[in-house]
């Protein structure tokens, strides 16, 4: 019986060595079958993982928000004929705010043994320098699009955090970065602690954490670039 690799990608486009750990390197070498996000990018990191490794002998199958869920235990069938799988992210963990977990499920399901392998968490990385509480902390994905929903969302999550000194944890997508800091100095309390984490492990990398009033004096730019938002009340 194969196993499930669940394995991480860099955040960003780095020298994926420099923050991944060489047990990646040997997954990849020795994985042909891939469930992934986005089979383009997916085979761009496999080739900068392993340039000598033939491309034309991957076997891919892709997982997004267009995939047909009865087809997800299919994707899984190698691996009763003996062959490892590898699960790959767009960007960080498998699993983690990403389509892969679905994967994993029918994994445990067919009693298919399922291997995480060590790699960068935005959420995680994000947390560990926010300076907020890491023994109490929740993550809530992307918030609502509608603005009203939006603001509500952001209000609920701030009490909780101040009824139970829970740190929040959530995020957007890139090109709505700028709009939603703007909301947050508009919503949340002056005295709220904000944590920015951006570009995480990139040259760019931008970790502030400072509460809402001081953010208001900054002009930070945002715009695409993959960002984590923490507050703690």
């Amino acid at each position: 019986m194969g196993k499930v690799y669940l394995i991480p990608t860099t955040l960003g486009d780095s020298a994926p060595l420099e923050v991944l750990p060489i047990s990646i390197k040997r997954a990849i070498e020795n994985i042909d079958y891939y469930v992934v996000e986005n089979e383009k990018t997916a085979r761009h990191f496999i080739k900068k993982i392993s340039p000598t490794k033939s491309q034309p002998e991957l076997h891919i199958e892709s997982l997004n928000k267009f995939t047909d869920p009865t087809v997800i235990p299919s994707y899984l069938d190698p691996c009763l004929s003996g062959h490892n799988i590898g699960v790959l992210s767009e960007a960080g963990c498998p699993g983690i705010a990403d389509p892969g977990a679905s994967v994993v499920k029918v994994a445990h399901e067919r009693r298919i043994q399922v291997v995480p392998l060590v790699g960068p968490s935005s959420i995680l990385m994000a947390m560990m320098s926010s300076g907020m509480n890491g023994q109490n902390f929740a993550f809530n994905g992307y918030l609502p699009i509608d603005k009203a929903e939006r603001k509500s969302t952001l209000k609920r999550l701030e009490r909780l955090s101040r009824e139970q000194g829970q740190s929040q944890i959530f995020m957007e997508t890139p090109y709505r970065n700028d709009k939603l800091l703007a909301e947050l100095k508009r919503t949340l309390q002056k005295s709220t602690r904000l944590c920015i984490a951006a570009d995480i492990t990139l040259p760019t990398e931008f970790i502030q954490t400072k509460i809402v009033h001081e953010w208001g004096e900054i002009a930070l730019d945002l715009n695409k670039r993959p960002a984590i938002f923490i507050i703690q009340a």
